[in-house]
């Protein structure tokens, strides 16, 4: 796994696209404060920006560093979900727009899978996760139902668990608002 940090940590510093397992399906990700790397990310999946992607967090230190207000309930859908949790945060900050959609919401996971955790907190900032696919197409559940194509694109492709075999899942999503309540969307 050091190998692989290491060598992510690279492209991702140098502005670079990575392939890598998360702690739900295998995502498409790059430094999610570099404008220009998350235009690469939409090129590589061939998605309209006006469909925003996913930011991952190693923590709620970095979640409040791009995320205006934390609501308590936020911490407690984490806590008490049983799979993993993307919560659309109501107004982002310090991410570009490109990122960011146009009502200023920001989805955003709190990692617990090893090697995000320890990737993002070694990079020190947050990383764009996308499902590795070409819009419109289904989501990998196994690294071998990723496409040629989208392996080919990227900086870098992920060693680590390559070879599991248990199809992966999407997390769930909630919608939160601004007065705390909030929305299942998935």
């Amino acid at each position: 796994m050091k190998i692989d940090l290491d060598n992510s940590l690279e492209a991702l510093s140098r502005g670079g696209v990575i392939l890598y397992p998360t702690d739900t399906v295998w995502g498409i990700g790059c430094d999610a404060t570099n404008r220009r790397a998350i235009e690469r990310i939409y090129a590589i999946k061939r998605r309209n920006e006006a469909q925003t992607m996913l930011t991952l967090v190693d923590g709620r230190d970095m979640l409040s560093e791009y995320v205006e207000d934390i609501p308590d309930i936020a911490m407690q859908l984490i806590e008490e979900s049983a799979k993993p949790l993307s919560i659309i945060y109501p107004k982002a900050k310090n991410l570009p727009d490109n990122l960011v959609a146009g009502n200023g919401s920001i989805g955003i996971r709190m990692v617990n899978d090893l090697f995000c955790q320890q990737l993002i907190g070694a990079f020190g900032k947050p990383v764009v996760s996308t499902s590795a696919n070409i819009s419109g197409e289904p989501a990998p559940g196994t690294f071998d139902e990723i496409s040629g194509e989208i392996r080919a694109a990227v900086d870098y492709v992920v060693n680590w668990r390559q070879d599991d075999r248990q199809p992966a899942t999407a997390s769930s999503i909630i919608l939160l608002n601004m007065d705390g309540s909030y929305v299942k969307i998935r």
